[in-house]
């Protein structure tokens, strides 16, 4: 079974999300005959779908956390906390806050443990750090292929 990461947008417009989670759940069942094991920074947005995608197909998933008060920065603390609950693993980086450093450290430590990242990505190219597109082009400069999923219809928010 390989282990699947993800990257991507935060805030989606509405109706995005119903369309991103049913991309996502496609191209999760897509990777082989048995659950899949996701590898998530629980970021709003793609991140949350994607978990709530790897468990509604028995799968597992684990989380990098960026920062010790990164609870703090989610819209919905308890949908947050109910996928950490959920989660087999759960590791914190050894930043203090969260920030750009501490977010792409995270997708870093994510793309070590991945054999494969999903993007939720428009294209749109970015310089921050800690970008959708930076994260991509890490990915690709370790030679981890890459699935990029933006349904027809989605808008970022």
């Amino acid at each position: 079974m390989p282990r699947i990461g993800v990257t991507g947008h935060v805030r989606l417009a509405a109706g995005t999300a119903e369309l991103v989670y049913a991309s996502l759940t496609a191209a999760l069942a897509a990777h082989g005959d048995s659950p899949p094991h996701g590898v998530t920074c629980l970021a709003d947005g793609a991140d949350q779908l994607f978990a709530r995608a790897v468990a509604a197909l028995g799968g597992t998933y684990e989380v990098v956390l960026p920062a010790a008060d990164y609870r703090s920065m989610v819209a919905d603390p308890k949908a947050f906390d109910d996928l950490l609950g959920k989660a087999i693993r759960v590791d914190y980086l050894p930043f203090p806050e969260s920030g750009p450093d501490a977010y792409f450290a995270a997708s870093a430590e994510l793309l070590g443990r991945v054999d494969l990242l999903i993007a939720v990505w428009d294209g749109a190219p970015s310089d921050v750090v800690s970008s959708t597109a930076n994260v991509v082009r890490a990915a690709r400069a370790r030679g981890l292929p890459v699935t990029v999923l933006w349904p027809e219809g989605a808008r970022r928010g």
